[in-house]
């Protein structure tokens, strides 16, 4: 990561314990050069044990990468980007409409047979990522499944993961693989319709859709990053938190770009947080 992205994650990672004052010992390695080791094995696809040696020792990488995942951290620290990111360009930081896909990807030898399938349709032996992205193409969540799971059961879970991140969502557009009981399910029960964007009659090779270009958009950004094309995770929770992980790295090069961190490290940085408050929605301030 450049200084300023590193500027823009580092306070919205936990703080570790003896930092926090909740006790244990001091940190051996910089959080910096862990969360750099992450994003290099996710963007390099290379084996744990395969870091180069100038990275702190694999293990210790792993561990973090674990319990972070295991605290849901990689997901606040995705939705603390994903806002400001939105804030940056003039929107509103809680999204009212997405749009939701899937893809699927070959699994490695690692993947137990339990938790991989075969997808008919796309003659592909692995698992499928369900995706919920904003208008903008930011990832909201995550969801990976075995690849025989149809996309309009996988989407009763991944409706009601949003429905607690970001409870604002009216409105989503999905492709024809979400029809049937589905749109009544979510109109019912969380208030949400759902309009399907069919293809084209009689289309030929590729057409740009309405909005589900968007969707398309993200999950080419997330294959952007070589640990994304093929699933060696052995937990699906591991191969959801190497997406969010892919998906961070995006947001981060994006917010820089804009010239929303225009800082260096040192000088005084204007930090945005989000909070939670009681009721699920998120809340802003500004510190210095």
């Amino acid at each position: 990561m450049t200084d300023a992205q590193w500027a823009t994650i580092e306070p919205l990672l936990p703080k570790p314990g003896w930092l926090g004052g909740r006790g244990g010992r001091r940190a051996k390695h910089c959080r910096r050069e862990i969360v750099d080791a992450i994003l290099y094995v996710v963007d390099n696809g290379i084996t744990w044990r395969a870091l180069p040696a100038d990275f702190p020792p694999w293990s210790t990488v792993y561990k973090h990468f674990a319990a972070w995942e295991h605290h849901d951290a990689t997901q606040h620290l995705l939705d603390a980007l994903r806002d400001r990111a939105r804030l940056t360009e003039g929107r509103r930081a809680a999204p009212n409409a997405r749009m939701i896909d899937s893809a699927s990807v070959k699994a490695a030898d690692t993947v137990a047979s339990g938790s991989r399938g075969f997808d008919a349709g796309k003659k592909i032996n692995g698992r499928k990522r369900h995706i919920a992205v904003d208008t903008v193409g930011l990832l909201i969540c995550v969801l990976v499944t075995s690849a025989d799971v149809q996309d309009h059961t996988a989407a009763r879970n991944l409706l009601a993961r949003p429905r607690y991140l970001c409870p604002s969502v009216r409105h989503l557009w999905a492709d024809s693989g979400y029809t049937g009981t589905l749109i009544d399910w979510a109109r019912t029960l969380f208030g949400i319709s759902i309009e399907i964007v069919a293809k084209l009659a009689g289309q030929i090779g590729f057409v740009e859709l309405h909005r589900r270009w968007v969707v398309e958009r993200s999950l080419a950004w997330i294959n952007q990053h070589r640990r994304c094309v093929r699933d060696y995770e052995r937990l699906p929770e591991h191969h959801e938190a190497i997406v969010r992980w892919a998906m961070i790295h995006t947001i981060s090069k994006r917010l820089t770009r804009v010239g929303s961190v225009t800082e260096s490290v040192g000088s005084a940085l204007l930090v945005s947080t989000s909070v939670r408050s009681a009721s699920g929605h998120r809340t802003w301030s500004r510190t210095r």
